[in-house]
């Protein structure tokens, strides 16, 4: 366990400080940049090959899509996947606290964004960015009775739900509660979700046996997420590249 309160595979690298910053630019400069973090161009592709054709055509009807980003954090893709902006336009927009402070590209749709993390700052940022409408700030792995009620009816109104780089970070009973709630919801409804290599994989195993169970399947790709850190090489030796495997997953109808 962390100091930030986030379980992490013990040969995974923390990002503790980063996560309770103020702002992202210690997220961009020492993530973003010095570990080329690349992922949210390939959370992108796969969000408007897979999903915003059905999204464009359920918000021209008028109505705003509720989207929610899942352990968010600062909000980065949901920027890449709802503002349309790749890895550069990302860098460039949290170049400094003040670039930050609004997002540079309009949404691409008419949502209302819920963020859900951990991080009080994160989220707090989030929110006066732009980039979510709504917050809720939770251990997921132990939200209050409270808490858990406000994310479940938040997860079963959802029509779009992303966890990008998260899912390695939670219980498998607590990814299962929280696709249970998601399934739940009685609209069509997607969810683009991530699996990190080389960590934990038995517990992304589980977790891909329960969307499997849940959802049915739409589509992935493999792509590079980040460069590992130098703790994660001594850890892996001869992996210079953390890879990423996104998949995109449907309510069952």
């Amino acid at each position: 366990m962390s100091n930030s309160g986030v379980k992490t595979d013990e040969k995974k690298q923390h990002f503790d400080d980063i996560y309770v910053a103020e702002n992202p630019v210690p997220f961009k400069e020492r993530i973003l940049d010095a570990l080329t973090y690349v992922s949210d161009n390939f959370n992108r592709q796969s969000f408007d090959r897979l999903i915003l054709p059905w999204a464009e055509a359920k918000a021209a009807k008028g109505t705003p899509l509720n989207f929610v980003d899942l352990a968010g954090c600062f909000g980065n893709t949901t920027m890449a996947t709802l503002n349309g902006m790749d890895y550069e336009a990302i860098r460039d927009n949290w170049k400094d606290a003040a670039s930050a402070k609004t997002v540079a590209q309009p949404r691409r749709l008419n949502a209302h964004v819920t963020g859900i993390d951990i991080s009080h700052s994160a989220l707090a940022y989030g929110q006066s960015a732009g980039i979510y409408d709504e917050v809720i700030q939770a251990d997921l792995n132990q939200p209050d009775a409270d808490t858990r009620a406000r994310i479940e009816a938040s997860l079963r109104a959802a029509n779009i739900m992303i966890s990008t780089a998260a899912l390695v970070y939670l219980e498998p009973q607590a990814v299962a509660s929280l696709m249970d709630a998601f399934a739940e919801g009685g609209d069509e409804g997607y969810l683009l979700v991530n699996f990190l290599n080389p960590f934990a994989l038995e517990a992304a195993d589980t977790t891909k046996r329960t969307l499997l169970e849940r959802f049915e399947f739409v589509g992935s790709m493999a792509s590079r997420h980040r460069m590992m850190s130098p703790i994660e090489r001594e850890n892996y030796p001869g992996e210079e590249w953390v890879l990423l495997e996104i998949w995109v997953l449907r309510r069952r109808r």
